[in-house]
């Protein structure tokens, strides 16, 4: 019962996403938090055994594993081909090269961010992580970001499983995402993770994140778009063409 109750917290409550053109090969997810992996919506999606590729396996128990309970119940529920991915390793589907890369949970759940590489294009989407010490290291390792995703709404939460509350944003605020886009050595960053999901003191993010966010960013030189849900984003070298 306790964490039938929790869903009203930490379940889906975003809009759903547009349908992919085609079905997809492969999915990756950087954590198992109800608005960032939604098994119904992966399995509608994927080809049959397609790999959903993903972070450990939460050892929390009991309220403590709210965050992840519903969606690895929902990911065993579908049958979906879950693959699970250490920092650092990766992954070859079709022309693309997927690493899964450290990121650190605001809860303390298993994260990871993903860089995908293919055709001279290198992306980073950063989940919903909180500011950390690996952007050096990511670059060192597989060059600088060309597009990062970023996360910027620095939501500060007041759930019930995770009490006394942290007055500290559970991701990257505007101020944060631009340092990290900076770091990153990105060509452009395009913030995430802000505007779908508000219920203060439950759930409470910054006000106008991505335009905070450009400001930020432009101090430190670095170039943003913010685009609309649903919007495609074009590779940069179509850009430079």
């Amino acid at each position: 019962e306790e964490m039938g109750a929790m869903e009203q917290f930490v379940g889906p409550s975003h809009e759903p996403l547009p349908p992919p053109s085609r079905p997809l090969t492969a999915a990756l997810v950087t954590h198992l938090h109800g608005d960032h992996t939604d098994p119904p919506a992966l399995a509608r999606a994927l080809q049959p055994g397609a790999p959903v590729l993903r972070p450990a396996v939460s050892t929390a128990e009991g309220l403590d594993s709210a965050g992840t309970f519903g969606a690895e119940a929902g990911l065993a529920e579908h049958g979906l081909a879950t693959d699970i991915v250490d920092v650092w390793d990766s992954r070859t589907i079709g022309p693309f090269t997927v690493t899964a890369v450290p990121a650190v949970d605001g809860f303390g759940d298993p994260q990871v961010s993903w860089v995908v590489e293919a055709d001279g294009e290198r992306i980073l989407h950063a989940g919903d992580t909180i500011f950390h010490g690996f952007w050096w290291s990511i670059v060192a390792r597989l060059g600088p970001i060309g597009t990062a995703f970023l996360p910027v709404n620095g939501a500060v939460c007041e759930f019930p499983h995770k009490q006394p509350f942290s007055p500290i944003p559970a991701t990257l605020d505007p101020e944060r995402a631009a340092a990290a886009a900076h770091l990153l050595q990105v060509d452009r960053a395009i913030p995430i993770h802000y505007g779908a999901i508000e219920g203060p003191p439950i759930y409470a993010p910054i006000a106008d994140a991505a335009q905070a966010f450009a400001r930020e960013a432009a101090a430190l030189g670095v170039t943003t778009e913010i685009i609309a849900p649903g919007d495609r984003v074009p590779a940069l070298r179509a850009q430079a063409a």
